[in-house]
């Protein structure tokens, strides 16, 4: 590539306590997803969730890759990564109305992102990577910039083009983008696994908090704090269900053929961690509504919310394990259609009816995988290196 590949003690062994402060900071789009969700559950709102976060997302895994390879040490570094962190705190603030009236304040705060990610990237030796990057993120921001000057369909039309440049072109010409030169973005695996289950802690502590501000305490009664607790413990279930995961994606990763590495982590790191944390925005939605109104059915709407945020939570894990090679137990599909089936117990009975039945279906399905035979899995070179990668 031109540049020499540093010492493996130069790239990230643990996660920095700056990178868990942005998380937070990233996390707060969730949270202003699942707002603007919870106060209109309709397909057109869904439609504008998937299309934000999906913009987003893809530069919250820019900015994990940069981070593991280009470690913030230095406080030059530091300082522009707390610049990116308020290029996202922009777009988020600027969310509930990112498609019209602020549309200018998330395209400029996005802009930030964008260039302060490859200025710190520009200081590794992934440059080579880094330069056939940057036109399809650039590109992407001047989108988004454009569509700040318009309205109506046009829009959409030019946010779905910049997700469409940003997450997909790169795949479709290969030879002209980062992936025909993935080898350059090595990583350290640990820090990998590490920064995204942090990342996944901080989404579900969003949706808990979404519970506690939910709770109207004029009315505070047993039946009340029984709901409360067993809202809490769905995304309890939906973390463990992740961490039975974590150990054997950082094996696969660590035994990959470095050529292979930056590959496989694409597949696992993008589109399934982004299925699934899109999956915790309309479950957080109707937790809050759930714990406001627990002896009230749910509308329709709030009643797909949680059962289909839950199953989209359980696609990206199982895309998570498709795309690691891991087995996948028969239990999590079962899971995932039973899961889909209490949407008529959510729209005729109490809405905390729901809540436990889903959270039962879960924790039967951990229990399930727990008393299943263990499959080896063989996370050798000869399994996931470059042939397969």
């Amino acid at each position: 590539m031109g540049h020499p590949r540093p010492a493996p003690d130069a790239t990230a062994a643990q996660v920095a306590p700056i990178e868990i402060f942005f998380d937070v900071v990233f996390v707060l789009t969730i949270t202003q997803l699942t707002h603007a969700l919870e106060t209109d559950l309709s397909w057109a709102a869904l439609g504008r969730t998937v299309l934000i976060f999906g913009l987003l997302w893809y530069l919250y895994t820019g900015y994990a890759w940069l981070t593991n390879h280009v470690p913030p040490r230095q406080n030059a570094s530091k300082l522009l990564l707390l610049a990116g962190m308020a290029g996202f705190l922009l777009t988020a603030v600027a969310l509930p109305d990112a498609l019209a009236d602020t549309g200018l304040v998330f395209a400029i705060g996005y802009l930030i992102v964008v260039i302060v990610h490859l200025l710190l990237f520009m200081h590794s030796d992934a440059r080579a990577g880094v330069r056939r990057l940057a036109p399809y993120n650039l590109g992407a921001a001047l989108l988004v910039l454009a569509a700040s000057a318009f309205s109506g369909p046009a829009v959409p039309a030019l946010w779905t083009a910049a997700v469409l440049a940003q997450a997909v072109l790169p795949y479709l010409l290969p030879r002209h983008s980062w992936i025909g030169v993935a080898a350059a973005f090595h990583l350290r695996p640990a820090h990998f696994v590490e920064r995204h289950g942090l990342l996944v802690i901080v989404a579900l502590g969003e949706s808990v908090i979404t519970i506690g501000m939910g709770v109207p305490t004029e009315q505070f009664t047993a039946g009340r704090a029984a709901t409360i607790v067993l809202a809490f413990a769905l995304p309890a279930v939906l973390w463990w269900i992740y961490f039975a995961d974590t150990r054997p994606a950082e094996a696969v990763l660590a035994y990959a053929a470095p050529a292979a590495r930056s590959r496989i982590a694409a597949r696992t790191f993008v589109l399934p961690h982004f299925l699934l944390l899109l999956g915790v925005i309309p479950t957080a939605a109707d937790l809050h509504t759930a714990v406001a109104h627990p002896d009230q059915p749910a509308s329709p709407g709030a009643a797909l919310a949680l059962s289909g945020g839950v199953t989209l939570f359980l696609i990206g894990i199982a895309a998570t394990r498709r795309a690691l090679r891991l087995p996948i137990p028969r239990s999590r599909p079962t899971a995932a259609l039973a899961v889909l089936a209490t949407i008529p117990v959510g729209v005729t009975l109490p809405a905390a009816v729901q809540l436990v039945t889903v959270t039962a279906v879960l924790t039967l399905m951990l229990l399930t995988d727990a008393r299943a035979p263990r499959r080896h899995v063989d996370p050798s070179p000869a399994s996931v290196g470059p042939g397969r990668g």
